[in-house]
């Protein structure tokens, strides 16, 4: 075997010229030197702030139209959308048979009442004769019948009558209440079967409700919240709309639900909004902001402060210059930028707001100027 010391050579040299380079400098590039941060203090604040709910927008009365008789619908009253009357006259339907009916109805009692006038004047006669013995005692027996017989007969006419009224009446479709009708999924001429068919639905618009859950835990809570007779009490419920706008008008309870769902631990609450501008539409979904004025302190801390990992929360605490990473629970979000923190933290701890995206766990820090995070107060 022939080894090649002038190679061997040349690559020791090389070697060592590149450690020799790199020495001291690198050294000090890879231990670095602090890293500027601002910090503030951990404080224990009372925070006013909202919790929110989702929630679905619900009119306070809906029902579906439909017919209580067979036919084809002849008359169509209304324009769809449109905001109706009580008793406001909206569907037709072909009535000619309904109104022959009632008519032969009302010809019908009109017999019978002639026939029980008749039966009546007979029993009264052999009445008078079966006192003077001058008729058989059967006679008088079946004159009382006949009586008896027409009489039913007359209170049977007056009930189909009444059934032939009632069905003539149904030939016309009404609105049950004050609301807004929708798009009729019939037109004119449709054939429509009793009790199947669906014309149209006609929901209430104002005021309107507004429905969501809370869990089982929470419902002392909202009890006081229903009862609470305070000057707060009318802006405790707002609605945050789908384009993130808030609804101008504040709401209240309507009712609690009668029972817990077992299954799930939550009951469901009502709350009434007014809604004049028709601007909450039944079937919307919302985010109910519930103002939590709570009487405990709580710690706060800037927002900016949180960084997130992999769905979890993390902030920087600083001690004897070295930043430590620490896992915080969070709340919601109060005034002035700044957020709650449940636990994770302790009041006077010394966080880092600015700079964390340069920090590991264990770097050295150069603190900056210590910033207040006592927030300010929640706007209503």
């Amino acid at each position: 075997m022939i080894i090649n010391f002038r190679q061997i050579g040349i690559a020791a040299i090389l070697t060592c010229i590149f450690f020799s380079c790199k020495g001291p400098a690198d050294k000090g590039q890879g231990k670095g030197g602090p890293i500027p941060v601002n910090i503030a203090v951990v404080k224990m604040e009372v925070a006013g702030f909202y919790d929110y709910y989702p929630a679905n927008i619900v009119a306070l009365n809906e029902v579906q139209l439909r017919s209580e008789l067979n036919g084809y619908i002849t008359g169509i009253f209304f324009k769809e959308g449109q905001q109706l009357e009580k008793g406001q006259k909206l569907y037709e339907i072909e009535r000619s048979k309904y109104i022959a009916t009632y008519n032969q109805a009302e010809a019908n009692l009109e017999i019978a009442k002639s026939n029980y006038d008749r039966t009546q004047k007979d029993e009264e006669r052999y009445a008078i004769l079966d006192q003077k013995e001058a008729i058989a005692r059967q006679k008088m027996d079946y004159a009382t019948i006949d009586n008896k017989n027409a009489k039913s007969q007359v209170a049977a006419a007056q009930a189909n009558l009444t059934r032939a009224a009632i069905d003539l009446n149904h030939s016309i479709i009404k609105a049950p209440f004050k609301g807004t009708i929708g798009i009729s999924p019939v037109k004119l001429g449709t054939y429509i079967t009793a009790g199947q068919t669906v014309l149209n639905t006609v929901s209430s618009d104002d005021p309107i409700a507004v429905d969501f859950v809370i869990n089982e835990k929470e419902i002392p809570r909202f009890m006081k919240l229903k009862d609470s007779k305070s000057s707060l009490g009318d802006s405790l419920f707002s609605i945050l709309l789908p384009d993130q706008s808030i609804y101008p008008y504040l709401g209240k309870i309507e009712f609690f639900d009668r029972a817990v769902d077992p299954l799930t631990g939550t009951l469901k609450i009502r709350l009434q909004f007014p809604n004049k501008e028709r601007l909450l539409k039944a079937g919307m979904s919302c985010r109910l902001r519930v103002y939590n004025n709570t009487e405990r302190k709580v710690a706060t801390i800037p927002n900016k402060a949180v960084t997130e990992q992999m769905g979890e929360f993390f902030v920087y605490t600083v001690k004897n210059d070295t930043a430590r990473q620490q896992k915080v629970v969070l709340g919601p979000i109060v005034g002035g930028g700044n957020i709650i923190v449940y636990s994770g933290l302790e009041t006077n701890q010394t966080i880092v707001v600015d700079g964390m995206q340069k920090l590991n766990d264990g770097s050295p820090v150069q603190i900056g100027a210590p910033k207040s995070t006592t927030p300010k107060p929640a706007s209503n």
